[in-house]
């Protein structure tokens, strides 16, 4: 247990234990007096965990080194270091893969979990391999999350004893998902499970069995949606998703997968106003700031680029968002803000192919060969670039010797 901390309440709002029993006093009171007490400002060491979940929640990333350094010094507090890597999770920056990576090797076993559980969101093969030797971790905890974030893995490509680890493990996070099958939550983790398998028919049939013990499980009927939508049964993902906003109209989830619903209709008059409303009620969703991109660069491009830029500024990781912007900077006229963009993305994704197309077409626009050329001999050097890449980039060489 922490000793009473009123600074926190007066930075923070959050309740102490001095002020439950003096309810006559102020947290500026009982401050006063804990400090009095000891010599020694315990409160800092806390006051200063508490400042990076406080901006972890806000999802303000410019504290991001001092959490992860955190996360992963020797003397964290594992309930800290699981708090800021569960917030985390929001954060696109390749340096919280990293960190991942090795905070699922950690002493506390519930921070290995937490760890996983976090790298499920952020695939990677490195993160693959972590998860599967998580599969086989000595506490059942961090196998569970370890079979969640393999979910999606199949089955048929993984042998011998790797295979039966994570079989083991896979079946120890389906007794643990359906452990209450009274709780609407157990019928809704299994279906996300099977969603997540593509076994849209059983996913459906575990929302169904979740709304029947509670019907007012909106996020149930969202994911029902994607289900439905994955089948191709657009009108009972729209039905599901109306059912949802009836419940729940300011739900961002609900709002966004709307959107997407209507964007397929084309009724982009309606699209656009779900997707207005997703982002106003979660301005993190850089994925409905995008499709807002897209929809709006018909006939407002002034706008299309706003939102794209929000996209490309949310999910700094998503070359497709910095991509698209740069696209529409230049239909837009803004040559040198197009330039700008890709230059940052192909510094930051170097394996991202279009952009040097796209850069290095604008540089022969523009008439200047050389700058051009330097792009396509700088994409010819991408070890991972396929053959196919390569031959259309010689092509593009050859014909500025012209």
């Amino acid at each position: 247990m922490l000793p009473p901390a009123p600074a926190t309440t007066i930075a923070y709002k959050s309740p102490n234990a001095c002020n439950i029993c003096h309810t006559d006093k102020d947290a500026a009171w009982s401050d006063k007096y804990v400090r009095e007490w000891r010599a020694r400002d315990y409160q800092a060491p806390l006051l200063k965990r508490a400042e990076l979940i406080d901006a972890a929640r806000k999802r303000d990333w410019a504290k991001l080194p001092e959490m992860l350094a955190y996360v992963q010094s020797k003397d964290r507090d594992e309930v800290f270091a699981v708090s800021l890597i569960r917030l985390m999770r929001t954060s696109q920056d390749e340096q919280v893969n990293t960190a991942l990576l090795a905070t699922i090797n950690d002493s506390s076993p519930l921070v290995r979990a937490a760890s996983a559980d976090a790298l499920s969101l952020r695939l990677t093969p490195e993160s693959l391999q972590a998860l599967m030797e998580a599969a086989g971790d000595e506490y059942r905890l961090v196998r569970a999350r370890a079979a969640a974030g393999l979910a999606g893995l199949r089955m048929d490509r993984l042998t011998g004893e790797l295979k039966t680890r994570v079989e083991k493990a896979n079946k120890e996070y389906l007794d643990f998902i359906m452990a209450r099958p009274d709780q609407w939550t157990s019928h809704y983790n299994l279906g996300n499970y099977q969603l997540s398998r593509g076994a849209f028919k059983e996913s459906i049939a575990s929302y169904r069995a979740a709304l029947n013990i509670e019907p007012q499980a909106v996020m149930a009927m969202v994911n029902s949606s994607i289900a439905y939508a994955q089948m191709g049964e657009n009108s009972k993902a729209e039905k599901s998703l109306q059912n949802a906003l009836k419940i729940a109209p300011d739900n961002a989830a609900a709002n966004f997968n709307m959107g997407l619903v209507k964007a397929e209709k084309n009724e982009t008059g309606q699209a656009e106003k779900y997707l207005r409303q997703a982002v106003k009620n979660d301005p993190q969703m850089a994925q409905a700031a995008y499709n807002l991109c897209i929809i709006t660069s018909k006939d407002r491009i002034n706008e299309a680029v706003t939102w794209c830029r929000k996209a490309a500024d949310l999910r700094p990781a998503e070359p497709r968002y910095a991509y698209t912007l740069a696209f529409f900077e230049q239909q837009k006229g803004d040559t040198d803000g197009a330039i700008k963009t890709l230059d940052a993305l192909i510094n930051r994704q170097t394996a991202y192919l279009d952009a040097y197309l796209l850069l290095a077409g604008i540089y022969e626009k523009q008439g200047k060969k050389e700058d051009a050329e330097k792009v396509y001999n700088k994409a010819l050097a991408i070890e991972r670039a396929s053959e196919g890449f390569r031959n259309h980039v010689r092509t593009k060489l050859e014909e500025l010797k012209k």
